[in-house]
């Protein structure tokens, strides 16, 4: 059951801790700031804790997370219990307004139906909520404020923009030390700072936000992945095209974007002839245009048209997260077109596609969610009965591949419904990184047909698949999976090559030129620095292989190499560039410290 925040009201006891802690925040904020209104403050899953709006009508920021949170604790020891009362809408609405607070009165006019409105006391604290709570302050024990972000009230941009105070809370002392020290560990990995570390991409206001710039290291990464998943889906049996980043505004208005999916889409370029262009927020309308170049027969089906494809979707500026949400994106995207006897073998092709993508690229902890529409027809096109049939299309494909899902209900595409892949970041928040669409849809809306064998004109279905997802969102997820240290075949400086001495640099410069010529990337670091500092500084750059050459290394053709677990060989150049080369083709990590 949602609560008068729209937020879920949970019997989890771990939850009900935590919304019992966001009332103890507001409790502490309401005495320490005077006149300050409090809008709401769930309970939330990821990250684990609570948060609580505010409006200060000034600027608050972390310095004063200390402050709030000894109040806290001084409330948590005074022993105030959690005290429940339903009172009549007129005495509610009077109680908050007696308080000055506007937004708790907006919520009852809105979300509160009947005469009772469900309230709970804290001491001189009162909240509009419909609880549970625990019995006092004194059973919260574990506790930490963590930062603080701007929110708008009610997700709404051109409503206030409130202070948003995030913390957590759990059980026991020991629960929340071991919490915050995950913390640390993972803002070690965090694909934004490391992004930024080894010099992968940037964030320029001059640019814009969600709008990252590649650096030639993170390009380099970038251009290896579009290499390897091209390659797979040519062997597939995937057409690759390129299509441009705008179109026509009438053709999102034939697919149903225009109407359905405004709200993510950049405003459209008029020109004075009166003709309309759109940044494409999705790829799929090209490719449909791709598909009607021509009539297609059945034997030309299923029919595989892929494509990197650039999209831009005006994601609001609270939601952009480093490489993970952005504006401009290039997504590893196809179509598929197919009779409905295909359907099925297709659905399956797509889930094994993304399966060894994730095998290679080290995605091994995911999870399926089939998200299905939700009960608001104006959000969604077609019938119910084909929503019924793709819905139970994709179950039975998971489920025939031994594969297990929880069901996201109002996660659907307003196409159709769909397969998401739900991996985590560094820091355990969820979010989708590969998909697998079935839709009745869009065929229809542009009266998509194939000759069937029998000469009759048939309506194909499509299938949408991401299956490596976004190169962004892909590449913030391996920074973080890998915590900067990629695997050889993905590094961009596979070898640094480290001359003992000048009289080396000779040889050094061979090593290197022999590496290149089997396409190994490799730099010379001829700097003169102590040898030791060299290897450091290489490591800090998480090189896959530090080859030091030497007197010794210049007499005998060999290469005295060292990689990023410690282990070292002495062998012959060429067989340093078998060994390298095999590991590069076969897509192989070395072992790590």
């Amino acid at each position: 059951m949602a609560g008068y925040g729209d937020h879920e009201v949970s019997d989890d006891p771990l939850q009900i801790l935590r919304h019992s802690t966001a009332h103890l925040l507001a409790a502490a904020v309401t005495e320490l700031y005077p006149g300050v209104k409090y809008a709401i403050g769930p309970a939330i899953k990821e990250p684990p804790g609570f948060y609580y709006d505010f409006d200060f009508g000034k600027q608050v920021s972390d310095a004063e997370l200390p402050a709030i949170e000894s109040r806290m604790r001084r409330l948590a020891n005074a022993d105030i219990p959690y005290v429940h009362e339903v009172l009549p809408r007129e005495q509610a609405i009077e109680e908050f307004r007696k308080r000055g607070q506007d937004y708790k009165l907006e919520l009852i006019a809105d979300k509160v139906s009947g005469d009772g409105v469900s309230v709970y006391r804290t001491g001189d604290f009162l909240d509009l909520c419909l609880g549970p709570h625990v019995r006092s302050t004194r059973d919260i024990k574990a506790f930490k404020l963590q930062r603080i972000s701007g929110a708008y009230w009610r997700g709404d941009e051109k409503r206030p923009q409130l202070t948003r105070i995030y913390g957590t809370a759990w059980q026991t002392q020991r629960e929340l030390d071991d919490y915050l020290k995950f913390l640390e560990e993972a803002e070690k990995r965090d694909h934004k700072k490391l992004g930024k570390d080894l010099k992968l991409f940037t964030v320029d206001d001059r640019v814009g936000p969600g709008l990252p710039l590649w650096l030639p290291d993170g390009a380099t990464i970038r251009r290896e992945l579009e290499r390897f998943i091209v390659d797979e889906e040519l062997m597939r049996g995937y057409l690759h095209v390129r299509t441009p980043d705008v179109a026509r505004l009438d053709l999102y208005r034939q697919s149903g974007h225009a109407q359905l999916y405004a709200e993510y889409m950049y405003p459209p370029m008029r020109f004075e002839d009166g003709e309309e262009l759109e940044l494409r927020p999705v790829n799929c309308p090209h490719h449909i245009v791709v598909y009607q170049t021509e009539l297609r027969s059945y034997r030309d089906l299923p029919l595989r048209i892929a494509e990197i494809g650039n999209n831009w979707r005006y994601e609001r500026s609270g939601t952009l997260a480093g490489m993970n949400r952005v504006r401009a994106f290039a997504l590893n995207d196809a179509h598929i077109f197919c009779t409905p006897e295909q359907l099925m073998d297709e659905v399956k092709g797509a889930i094994d596609l993304a399966l060894y993508f994730s095998k290679v690229l080290g995605i091994d902890e995911f999870s399926y969610r089939l998200s299905t529409r939700d009960d608001v027809k104006d959000k969604w096109l077609g019938t119910e009965e084909q929503w019924e049939e793709a819905q139970a299309a994709l179950a039975e494909a998971l489920e025939s591949m031994g594969q297990t899902y929880e069901v996201g209900k109002g996660e659907a595409a307003f196409y159709g419904p769909k397969i998401d892949f739900q991996v985590r970041d560094a820091h355990r928040r969820e979010f989708t990184n590969s998909t697998v669409q079935v839709d009745f849809q869009l065929p229809q809306r542009f009266e998509l047909e194939y000759v069937a064998e029998d000469g009759a004109r048939k309506r194909p279905v499509m299938v949408h698949r991401g299956a490596a997802g976004s190169m962004e969102r892909l590449f913030s997820y391996l920074i973080e999976r890998y915590a900067g240290a990629f695997p050889t075949w993905l590094h961009p400086t596979q070898v640094v090559v480290t001359p003992i001495a000048d009289a080396h640099n000779e040889y050094a410069q061979e090593v290197a030129a022999r590496l290149r010529a089997s396409r190994v990337r490799v730099e010379v670091d001829r700097r003169s620095e102590r040898l030791d500092r060299k290897i450091r500084d290489a490591k800090l750059k998480k090189v896959p292989y530090v080859a030091v050459v030497g007197g010794k290394e210049v007499e005998s053709g060999h290469v005295n190499a060292q990689n990023r677990a410690g282990e070292k060989v002495d062998m012959a150049l060429e067989s340093f560039v078998e060994m390298l080369t095999a590991e590069i083709a076969e897509r192989r990590r070395p072992p790590q410290r």
